[in-house]
């Protein structure tokens, strides 16, 4: 007789309150990303995406090799969006969608690695974070390599509890594609390994992962060996302290001090409840949500906090890939504490009451988060005050030379202009700000403007007349050829946030 064929394996449908826990908070982020997405300006780092991403793919691929090759995937996936659509709301809003998708995929882990209602209440403390919504609306990477980690620490779980060759697979894949996002999205490997570690997986599952890992690893090899030529750009990165560590903290519990005591509380009480066994351990070889989260919170910021004390490259946000690991273990915390109660639609309401309230707490951070003055400078008003100002046929100067980011950010704004110090463009040169001319052809330039021709300088106040602004003998022979054969009009010099236009007149 012929064996009967076997039967598939029925397909588990998510459950309602499931299919809640990971669209709802998916819901807020997205209106919270969307709510004050248009600041009215870019800042310096998000006019490096602009105008990068928007050159051809030759002239792209030319700017990688001398600098930012670390983001070289997150400027070609924006050069496809901004082809769409050039401008500010479609730069930042990748950064939206992803953030969305973390969001949802926090509360998938909570679901599958606890309850429903913990994965509820840690995707919707995940999207009220202000720190989230800081980078949920920034045209950078750091949004997308937080996605990336949450869907690699998804299918991690997935893998370690039924591995086959293809989850495995599909695994190394995608901590590969976020780690060529950024490199440092790499240490989200030692923190699965921790977690494979805790939850005590057979060596068959070590074997599959390792495997996975060094896959993931064989494409970031040129990405670094490229990247540590380029590491002069983050020189200006201090050895991180206490105080850093502490912002740190801050960032990823919330800055309030009732909304921080009340989430590193829960989830100390998460923490004691795995070690004391006050639940029912998992069985052996599947992680648990302590298992996970903790080490995606833990492992990579103390790895890099450690590395950074000999080369200093610490900054919060290239670690909001592992801030996840926060609201689950505050979420579980909660859970164990509301558990006592025995309704369990209640319970379910009060989580997401208090998660609410912490929201309404924080309102001021996140309201603030939507200003202008939430980044580092402010472009859009530098460039609207030399196109108020200056007219068809006058000159401009840029003091440093990176400040010519204000004119690739809003060119409309120096239409008719002529840049007396640009020798070669920054997409002909493969640089971010251009190649500008020497000293002597720059005071050739000048002397040859007519008499009572008018030059626009553009200044950054933050460093212009600084120290370190005077160690760079460029800028202080262009300071000295302007002043050789011009004369400052000083009641037409116009100052707004971190940037100011000043006029000179040629003698």
């Amino acid at each position: 007789m012929l064996r009967a064929a076997a039967r598939p394996r029925p397909v588990r449908r998510p459950t309602r309150a499931a299919v809640l826990a990971v669209s709802l908070p998916a819901a807020v982020m997205l209106v919270l990303g969307l709510w004050g997405l248009d600041r009215g300006t870019m800042w310096r780092d998000e006019s490096a995406t602009f105008q990068v991403a928007r050159r051809s793919l030759p002239e792209l691929w030319h700017v990688l090799g001398t600098i930012d090759a670390v983001h070289g995937l997150y400027y070609a996936l924006m050069h496809a969006v901004l082809a769409v659509r050039p401008d500010e709301i479609a730069l930042r809003l990748p950064s939206v969608a992803a953030s969305a998708a973390t969001a949802a995929l926090v509360g998938a882990l909570g679901c599958r690695l606890a309850r429903p209602r913990v994965g509820l209440w840690a995707g919707l403390l995940y999207a009220v974070t202000p720190f989230v919504s800081h980078y949920a609306q920034e045209g950078r990477s750091y949004a997308l390599v937080a996605t990336g980690a949450a869907l690699a620490t998804w299918l991690l779980v997935r893998a370690a509890e039924h591995g086959s060759y293809g989850r495995w697979a599909g695994y190394g894949a995608v901590v590969a594609g976020t780690a060529l996002l950024h490199e440092f999205a790499v240490l989200l490997l030692p923190a699965h390994a921790v977690t494979l570690l805790l939850s005590r997986v057979p060596r068959r599952t070590w074997q599959r992962w390792g495997c996975a890992a060094a896959a993931a690893c064989l494409p970031l090899i040129p990405l670094v060996i490229v990247s540590r030529g380029q590491s002069a750009q983050v020189s200006w990165i201090r050895t991180p302290g206490r105080p850093e560590a502490e912002a740190l903290v801050k960032a990823f519990a919330g800055p309030g001090q009732p909304v921080l005591g009340a989430v590193l509380l829960l989830a100390v009480v998460a923490l004691l409840a795995s070690a004391r066994g006050w639940r029912q351990a998992p069985r052996r070889g599947v992680p648990g949500l302590t298992a996970v989260a903790l080490p995606w919170a833990l492992v990579p910021p103390v790895l890099l906090y450690a590395a950074a004390q000999h080369q200093p490259l610490f900054l919060d946000r290239y670690l909001l890939f592992c801030l996840a690991g926060i609201p689950l273990l505050a979420a579980a915390g909660a859970d164990r504490l509301l558990g006592l109660v025995p309704w369990r639609r209640t319970v379910t309401a009060a989580g997401a009451a208090a998660v609410l309230a912490a929201f309404v707490a924080q309102l001021p951070l996140q309201e603030r988060e939507r200003l202008p003055t939430s980044r580092g400078d402010e472009l859009a008003p530098v460039a609207a005050a030399a196109a108020q100002r200056a007219r068809p046929g006058d000159a401009v100067l840029f003091l440093p030379l990176y400040e010519r980011r204000v004119a690739l950010a809003y060119p409309r704004d120096f239409t008719g202009l002529r840049d007396l110090t640009l020798k070669r463009s920054p997409a002909a040169s493969g640089t971010l700000f251009g190649e500008e001319v020497t000293t002597a052809a720059l005071r050739d330039r000048l002397a040859r403007l007519p008499s009572g021709s008018r030059v626009w300088v553009v200044g950054d106040t933050n460093t212009v007349g600084t120290r370190w602004f005077h160690a760079q003998r460029a800028e202080s022979a262009k300071v000295a050829a302007l002043a050789a054969f011009c004369r400052e009009e000083r009641e037409e010099a116009v100052f707004v946030r971190g940037g100011s236009v000043s006029l000179y007149v040629r003698r």
